[in-house]
């Protein structure tokens, strides 16, 4: 080859494997992929395992026997009829038979038992004479596969006990304030003190967050002081500059441990804004809240534990939006809010909404941030307004798992289910309304 050719030639970078080392590439390289993706099927496995464990482990504690041991047989009291088919004046008749005189006479000052109805005086036999006793808990698993091994060792123990299957989530557990008695303690009023904390955290970090983002994201970048003048221009430095360290500082914030905001809770909300609170300033006088302690301090601290998810979804969101939109608008001759208020936040909003109701779920969950800012562990009174005294779900369960008997184990694996019962509903009410806004979207 002459010089000549060589300089004309392009400069080779490299060189294709032909036959049979390119049939031994192509196989090596999907050979690569093949484990690339056992890799990654064996991780999703896992977790899918891990799942599966958590969700055994639950239900195996929630469900199952307990051994019960009655202080008079009910046959005894009956002559082996059941209770829910004696009469009311044969069901009087053996409270006056059975029940001590001091403790008739405190019932028939109560309420004559003659006024009672027949639901009520079976309860108070069941409750005053027979007196059923939890003896012995045992699991799901045990209950099903180990039956004889158990009730050798209960007639060992405890001779008069039987065996029952009991399952601890029913309607009653659910509706049943809290009780020191496990058998006889329900949820209702943490559950309602989480509704309380869900709905005030989301009225206060919802609009407090979109409104941040839609700031962000729209007007940071905007001079709303006279550029003539040197202050002026000076506010509008800096103006951009605090926006641009709120921005960064978003971002941060949003990995913070969730103690933390519990203890600034605790300075703010508890302590230094007490009087607001508690209800003081308003004329809501109740000793047992004046600490400021109440619900009101707990959705703050929560909203600022949110708010932060809140604002970089809601950024994220309207950042989605395709410019040409906001160009079309203005064109038509639309004001900025206007272009925000008719054509942004409508097309933003699917995922405005699934990262706020995701951000909620989150501050369903937390615990830490409650018990710094004095959440009750043990309330009999349902919450019935912004200053009062509060429990949720997450710390009741926290509280009963702490117990060393078994049955605050299974009402906690019980409480657990209708924690996630709870949060799946929150996470699917966010895909349908997503999906919702989306159809609705694209139909218009």
């Amino acid at each position: 080859m002459s010089t000549e050719s060589q300089r004309t030639q392009p400069r080779s970078i490299g060189s294709l494997p032909e036959g049979e080392a390119a049939r031994e590439n192509v196989s090596e390289r999907q050979r690569r992929g093949k484990v690339w993706e056992g890799i990654l099927l064996a991780s999703t496995i896992f977790g899918i395992i891990i799942l599966l464990m958590l969700a055994y482990n639950i239900v195996d504690d929630a469900f199952g026997g307990i051994g019960v041991q009655y202080t008079v047989e009910e046959e005894e009291l009956t002559d082996g009829r059941p209770l829910e088919e004696l009469s009311q004046a044969e069901l009087i008749a053996i409270l006056e038979t059975n029940l001590r005189s001091r403790v008739l006479k405190n019932l028939e000052r109560e309420r004559p038992l003659a006024e009672r109805s027949r639901e009520e005086l079976i309860d108070i036999i069941n409750e005053e004479i027979i007196k059923p006793e939890v003896v012995a808990v045992y699991s799901l698993t045990e209950f099903l596969f180990n039956r004889p091994a158990i009730e050798a060792e209960l007639r060992e123990s405890h001779p008069r006990a039987e065996i029952q299957f009991k399952s601890w989530l029913s309607w009653d557990f659910i509706v049943k304030p809290m009780s020191s008695d496990p058998v006889e303690a329900g949820i209702r009023t943490a559950i309602l003190g989480s509704l309380f904390l869900l709905v005030l955290t989301m009225l206060i970090s919802f609009p407090l967050g979109v409104g941040a983002a839609i700031y962000l994201e729209e007007y940071k970048n905007d001079k709303p002081f006279d550029e003539r003048s040197p202050v002026g221009r000076w506010m509008n430095n800096a103006l951009q500059r605090t926006s641009g360290l709120i921005e960064t500082n978003i971002y941060n914030l949003s990995g913070v441990p969730s103690i933390i905001y519990g203890i600034l809770g605790l300075a703010i909300f508890v302590r230094s804004m007490q009087q607001i609170t508690s209800g003081a300033v308003f004329g809501y006088a109740d000793p047992t809240t004046a600490n400021g302690r109440t619900i009101l301090s707990a959705a703050l601290t929560m909203s600022l534990l949110v708010l932060p998810v809140v604002i970089i979804s809601s950024q994220e969101a309207i950042r989605a939006v395709p410019s040409s939109l906001r160009q079309a608008s203005f064109g038509l001759g639309a004001t900025k809010w206007q272009t925000v208020w008719k054509i942004v936040l409508p097309h933003a909003m699917p995922g405005i909404l699934t990262g706020t109701i995701l951000a909620i779920s989150r501050a369903i969950g937390e615990t830490a941030p409650l018990i710094v800012i004095g959440a009750s562990t043990f309330i009999v009174t349902d919450p019935s307004g912004l200053f009062s005294k509060f429990t949720v779900l997450p710390l009741q369960i926290y509280n009963w798992t702490s117990r060393p008997q078994p049955e605050f184990r299974a009402i906690a694996a019980a409480a657990i289910i209708v924690l996630l019962i709870l949060l799946l509903s929150l996470n699917a009410t966010a895909i349908l309304l997503r999906n919702y806004l989306r159809s609705k979207r694209v139909s218009t």
